[in-house]
């Protein structure tokens, strides 16, 4: 019988927020500043006024990615929820002025997942790199731009561009179309575990769960890593192998 033949990786697919942009970091130090717009937000606990915002956020953004909602839309229904969960009364003018707030300090206060950076500079030579992300173009190419990660990658694959999400396998595809790349020579990158973990797999592509906050893991096959850092065990860990008969 002939021997397994080992099957080197040549392609790594990242998700792009929570995994190399920490929008998680980042929309937190936004809605902290912003809550000067409102001074009755200041006296609400800011851990589940931060869990109620990204409960909306998640929920539209859903809708937003249906075509239901514009991205303004969307921002506007979530700001009027969120103080609606408070009873807080807010006129037009204060919500303006909060999601005007925020979004400044959103941009403003754009960091990547630590280690981020230095692992897309030691990927680059040795790999095609590829960003499959369910989100709109013009706002993950601005932040790719703002990190200094634009550079380091080979190409950028939308849910807005391709017309579907995550975990479809048509997006997976046209990335790895674009990458020129074979499933069996591919790993992503994501901290989703339904959207990047099980689309990666429905697809055959090997999935690296990155576990930031400790989430039990629902497969044991798949492999996981809770940081960036050290970067050489990182590395290692990407650049696998498998076994084809």
């Amino acid at each position: 019988m002939r021997p397994p033949l080992s099957v080197r990786t040549t392609t790594v697919l990242f998700d792009l927020d929570d995994t190399l942009f920490d929008h998680t970091a980042t929309s937190r130090a936004a809605l902290a500043a912003s809550t000067a717009a409102l001074p009755q937000l200041q006296q609400v606990a800011f851990e589940p006024l931060y869990q109620r915002c990204s409960e909306l956020l998640e929920e539209l953004h859903l809708q937003v990615l249906s075509g239901r909602y514009t991205p303004q839309e969307a921002r506007l229904l979530r700001f009027q929820r969120l103080v609606a969960s408070y009873q807080i009364a807010a006129t037009d003018a204060e919500i303006d002025q909060f999601i005007h707030l925020q979004q400044t300090h959103y941009h403003r206060l754009h960091r990547p997942v630590t280690g981020a950076v230095a692992l897309l500079k030691a990927l680059k030579p040795q790999y095609r790199i590829g960003i499959v992300t369910n989100n709109h173009t013009l706002e993950q190419e601005d932040k790719l731009r703002f990190l200094g990660m634009d550079r380091l990658v080979d190409a950028l694959i939308t849910s807005e561009e391709v017309g579907v999400a995550k975990p479809d396998p048509r997006i997976f595809q046209v990335a790895l179309q674009r990458l020129d790349s074979l499933p069996e020579e591919t790993a992503l990158v994501g901290d989703n575990w339904h959207v990047d973990v099980v689309g990666a797999l429905g697809v055959g592509i090997r999935p690296l769960w990155l576990n930031r906050f400790g989430a039990p893991r629902p497969l044991a096959l798949v492999e996981e890593v809770s940081s960036f850092e050290p970067l050489a065990s990182v590395m290692q860990t990407i650049a696998g192998s498998r076994q084809t008969v």
